[in-house]
């Protein structure tokens, strides 16, 4: 991914590979207006701890969009109780072995919650229309059910 970004925007832009687990310990605190992470956030171990982070280096007022994977979306996929709060190991298409934490939507307003933000707005996707001719069966899946869920936080 970094190889792609960096295609896009230049060798001026710095870039780096970094474990949202870990602390962004080169950023200051108070010192970006937003924070954007993009179906990534169901990755990562330590959520609490990354929100947290996230909220130290935003400056007040300052927010964050995420976009993850709705909980629906897990729980008509693979069953079992909606409830389920847990990693799920899958193989993907590629061969890609990835383990992600599936939740109720409970739990993650409830982490926003606690590392300080407020949401700000929730928005549900529906697909765009030119999707439907050139992926027709996800078109209809994604017209009924949601496969993504988004969220803008503020720090309180």
């Amino acid at each position: 991914m970094v190889e792609v970004a960096r295609g896009r925007v230049g060798a001026e832009v710095p870039l780096r590979v970094h474990s949202m687990d870990d602390p962004l310990d080169w950023i200051e605190d108070g010192s970006l207006d937003l924070v954007v992470c993009a179906l990534a956030y169901h990755y990562v171990d330590d959520r609490l701890g990354f929100l947290k982070e996230v909220h130290r280096v935003l400056r007040p007022g300052g927010g964050m969009v995420i976009s993850t994977s709705h909980p629906t979306n897990d729980w008509v996929r693979l069953g079992g109780s909606y409830f389920m709060d847990a990693p799920v190991t899958e193989t993907w298409s590629r061969g890609w072995v990835i383990t992600a934490v599936r939740c109720p939507l409970g739990r993650l307003t409830a982490e926003f919650a606690e590392a300080g933000f407020l949401i700000e707005r929730l928005v549900e996707p529906l697909p765009i229309a030119e999707m439907a001719s050139r992926h027709p069966e996800a078109f209809e899946k994604l017209s009924s059910q949601p496969g993504f869920i988004l969220f803008r936080l503020l720090k309180r």
